[in-house]
């Protein structure tokens, strides 16, 4: 069932995920090589802690997961798509580092995440992170009253598939509200005009993962959590939580420019 947030909420959920921008900035301003996951993952957690605000993150366990995610971000790294738990590795020049953050403040949630380089960028890296921006930008310019859920997946897919990349098809984006996860999924690739129409109140989480090879093929690590591409080729994420609203779609995790 997908439960409609009022305005009242969207304002609430807005300040979770105001949170999570905060996090996330913070996490990426202090990446820098040398510096570890783990301490990337503190990082975070001090910023949660300060606003008063609760991980969805930690202590998640799905149906696919062995154990439960023991930490605030995943920290998915080189050819780590998503998923991916903090650990000591410490970050490398030329690293693609993608950090996906939640925070649940005040009964309600929100969910965004990142990919940038550490050190000196690859050219590839750098074009695969503006495409997995773009395919997000997409997804959101599509998310407006009278749509469907099938535009939001047939804009990201397009700028995915344009730029010759691969997409997860298993995994996307999907609703959220009290819980990080709610109904509808939001896939990343599909037909335009199919699919749940776009009502004023919904709010999803929209989530490319672009996988560099151009294959749609990924592995589970030994962990249990972190998926990687089956060719070792890089890979982005970007995400951001939106409201749809009579006015057009509503980002709640935009982070503040620099």
């Amino acid at each position: 069932m997908v439960e409609l947030k009022t305005d009242t909420s969207i304002d609430a959920m807005y300040e979770a995920g105001q949170v999570v921008a905060s996090a996330l900035t913070a996490v990426r301003n202090a990446a820098d090589v040398g510096v570890s996951l783990l301490e990337l993952d503190q990082v975070a957690r001090d910023v949660l802690r300060a606003a008063g605000a609760t991980s969805p993150f930690l202590g998640y366990r799905p149906s696919f997961a062995s154990t439960p995610f023991p930490a605030v971000i995943c920290a998915s790294v080189n050819d780590a798509i998503v998923h991916g738990i903090p650990d000591g590795y410490r970050l490398r020049d030329g690293d693609l580092v993608s950090i996906d953050c939640g925070a649940q403040l005040g009964g309600w949630a929100g969910d965004s995440a990142i990919s940038f380089t550490v050190g000196t960028p690859r050219p590839a890296d750098v074009t695969l992170i503006e495409t997995a921006e773009r395919a997000l930008a997409a997804g959101i310019g599509a998310a407006v009253v009278g749509n469907r859920i099938g535009d939001i997946a047939h804009a990201i897919g397009t700028v995915c598939r344009a730029g010759g990349y691969g997409i997860m098809e298993d995994f996307g984006g999907h609703g959220i509200g009290r819980r990080m996860h709610e109904d509808p999924g939001v896939p990343n690739e599909g037909r335009p005009g199919r699919g749940m129409p776009l009502r004023h109140g919904m709010v999803f989480a929209i989530e490319p993962m672009l996988i560099a090879g151009g294959t749609d093929t990924y592995h589970t690590a030994p962990d249990g959590w972190t998926l990687r591409t089956n060719d070792g080729s890089r890979a982005a994420h970007t995400e951001h939580t939106v409201a749809i609203t009579e006015n057009g779609p509503r980002v709640l995790t935009a982070r503040r420019a620099a």
